[in-house]
């Protein structure tokens, strides 16, 4: 399946709170015994392909299956059916290669579907669903019909975590700088990110730069956030800025994406100045593009505590 053939359209989506899903089975769930649909946003897809010879590893994980050599990479296949716990029942056929965070896997998977174009308010927050960590969404694949088809959309950083506990925590916790950032005093940093990991990498961050902030998991839950925030600040007389000194956030989440949370923070006066930074699993030079489009003052991509501590205090300095 080519994943780039409308990559140019795709990359249109930015900011219209668009997104497309690659849909895909695992096999049967041990609860129900269906094949389920999942899904994976398709920025993070670099090509799917027929199931290639598997190498194993020695001492390795129970769920990595081995490496494969993908037009002169090696690259590691994680066997995601066992991660989420269901049971093939043709096999892996299929081998999805992704690219997020800076790092490059293979998810072995039952069979791929078809890709899907959706509004972000097609998808729920998976918490309240007593949804594990691994699940950060609900995505309702039939808006208007009844008996819409459901897809779980995969947190995919949380899947690397639990195959190779070590290689984002412990790398994470030696990049940590520990200076005090410089926040203006009764100020907050406003945190949307819909990630279980990243939300845990981010707080660690913060508590060690003594930084005061807010978390939420969508991008509607932070715009809420802000809303609620200029009518306490317009009461008091003040600025939102005073309450609020920078804006962290993720792209792709439930209800509300980065992009469109950047654009509606940008055109709005009552928010005229306040600095926005987008943390994000999807590296490229095609969405740092269409960052800097909707406004935001920064981007830096998942996991880099460095980087992130760097842009924000460049942001601070220059607001």
């Amino acid at each position: 399946m080519s994943i780039d053939q409308d990559i140019e359209e795709r990359t249109k989506l930015a900011g219209t709170n668009k997104f497309e899903l690659l849909l895909f089975r695992l096999g049967e769930s041990p609860s129900t015994g269906e094949r389920e649909l999942y899904g994976i946003n398709v920025f993070k897809v670099r090509e799917v392909l027929v199931m290639p010879k598997i190498t194993a590893l020695a001492n390795a994980h129970e769920h990595l299956m081995g490496v494969a050599n993908i037009r002169g990479q090696i690259i590691p296949v994680i066997n995601l059916s066992a991660v989420i716990g269901c049971k093939p029942k043709l096999g892996h056929t299929i081998l999805m290669v992704t690219e997020f965070a800076r790092t490059v896997q293979a998810f072995a998977v039952e069979d791929v579907r078809e890709i899907v174009r959706l509004d972000w308010d097609q998808v729920l927050p998976a918490e309240g669903t007593h949804a594990g960590t691994l699940v950060t969404g609900i995505a309702r694949l039939d808006p208007g019909n009844p008996d819409t088809r459901l897809a779980q959309v995969l947190d995919v950083e949380q899947v690397i975590r639990e195959v190779s506990p070590d290689s984002r925590g412990e790398a994470a916790e030696r990049e940590m700088d520990k200076t005090a950032l410089p926040l203006p005093p009764g100020t907050v940093i406003l945190v949307a990110d819909d990630s279980y990991v990243a939300r845990s990498v981010i707080e660690l961050g913060l508590k060690a730069m003594n930084a005061s902030y807010i978390m939420t998991k969508t991008g509607k839950e932070a715009w809420d956030y802000l809303q609620n925030q200029a009518e306490q600040a317009k009461a008091e007389g003040m600025m939102v800025r005073n309450k609020v000194a920078v804006v962290l956030t993720d792209l792709e989440m439930p209800e509300m994406d980065g992009f469109t949370l950047t654009k509606l923070i940008k055109q709005d006066s009552r928010f005229r100045g306040m600095p926005v930074v987008i943390h994000s699993s999807l590296t490229g030079t095609t969405n740092e593009v269409h960052v800097k489009g909707v406004g935001a003052d920064g981007y830096v991509a998942k996991f880099s505590p460095s980087e992130l501590s760097a842009t924000l205090r460049r942001v601070l300095s220059t607001s």
